[in-house]
């Protein structure tokens, strides 16, 4: 049982060794990957480990409460310990979504609803930002188009993580699966008589590519650049500093308008691009995967609609795994863990019934 785990041992040793070599710093991609790497490893090790030593013990009290009662009392809850060993070990060892260490680009878009709906779509970036200073990730704003009232038909957000995470703490393996269409049901600020509107807004969360992931030819590249305006059309920049990018080969076009800076926008616009060429070469990898892979990449479908935010009775209930709460107002100030945890726990569990 779990033999495979000697091996993984030597390999977590063996980076080890390797991080400890000061010349290996000099290469920060490699120090980075094997960064990554060790902290991928270290659960699965600690995890063995403490099996390993959980069975050895649950033996040797078995083989002496043979003849001695005092140990043969042990062996209870040493099976128990054993097994709680085993059922941790089995769930990091389950194959892992290779992007979940990845940092993430969300995009928030306004949809059904008109005006109401961009301010939804605000309300639901503020909900990601709020989330990702609780848990001492970095946010950065790289593209925004605002609507007249305020709110945000389009915006997409950075957000990264401090050195290198746990497995399963990283930005993507726990926004992944806000990706979809999200419901909100109140009464919206244009509303004269009271009455309860139904709208919407899309939600796409992109693992945020690196160099290594997506290599781009500089000729399938068309890039424009044009004078930036704000709500409304009046013109909020008096120099071409907009960069809209055509990816030709693909045709996915990328605009950028938020800073004053051309070469800002150009290079916030590449990196909203890598991430969408990145996300569209999984797509395409999961189309030719198993059926266990598939089910996986579920989750992130962004044309399902995934939640609904009910404002009258202060409730969120989560569709795909029939979570529900009453305290919308605290998880729309960022406190989106009980509903985040609920949807990797059913991710969990259908991988682990996938395995049986």
């Amino acid at each position: 049982m779990f033999e495979s785990c000697a091996d993984l041992v030597d390999e977590y040793d063996e980076v080890e060794r390797q991080l400890a070599n000061p010349e290996v710093h000099g290469d920060q991609a490699a120090a980075r990957q094997l960064g990554r790497r060790y902290a991928q490893l270290r659960p699965v090790v600690a995890a063995y480990r403490e099996w390993l030593a959980a069975s050895e013990d649950l033996e040797a009290a078995r083989e002496l409460g043979v003849d001695d009662a005092s140990f043969a009392d042990e062996v209870a809850p040493l099976q128990d310990r054993t097994d709680g060993a085993a059922e941790r070990l089995t769930a990091l060892l389950l194959p892992r979504d290779p992007m979940d260490d990845k940092d993430v680009i969300v995009e928030v878009k306004a949809g059904e609803g008109g005006e109401e709906s961009a301010l939804f779509a605000s309300d639901l970036a503020r909900m990601y930002i709020r989330y990702a200073e609780r848990r001492g990730w970095t946010t950065q704003v790289l593209e925004v188009v605002e609507s007249d009232l305020g709110g945000y038909k389009d915006i997409a957000i950075a957000v990264k993580a401090r050195g290198v995470p746990e497995p399963g703490d990283a930005p993507f393996a726990r926004l992944k699966f806000e990706g979809g269409v999200h419901r909100v049901q109140r009464v919206p600020v244009t509303e004269s008589q009271g009455r309860i509107h139904t709208s919407a807004a899309g939600v796409l969360v992109l693992p945020e590519a690196e160099d290594v992931d997506v290599v781009i030819d500089p000729n399938d590249l068309r890039i424009d650049v044009y004078r930036s305006s704000g709500p409304g059309g009046q013109s909020v920049n008096t120099t071409d500093s907009a960069v809209r990018i055509t990816h030709v080969p693909t045709g996915t076009v990328v605009s950028c308008q938020n800073e004053k800076s051309q070469l800002q926008n150009k290079e916030s616009a590449m990196r909203i691009l890598r991430a969408r060429l990145l996300a569209v070469a999984e797509e395409q990898a999961a189309k030719d995967a198993s059926d266990a892979r598939r089910s996986q990449v579920r989750t992130v479908d962004r044309s399902e609609r995934i939640r609904t935010y009910n404002f009258p009775e202060n409730r969120l209930s989560d569709h795909r795994v029939g979570f529900k709460s009453h305290n919308l107002d605290q998880v729309l100030d960022g406190d989106l863990d009980a509903v985040i945890d609920a949807c990797v726990e059913a991710d969990e569990s259908a991988r682990l019934a996938g395995t049986a």
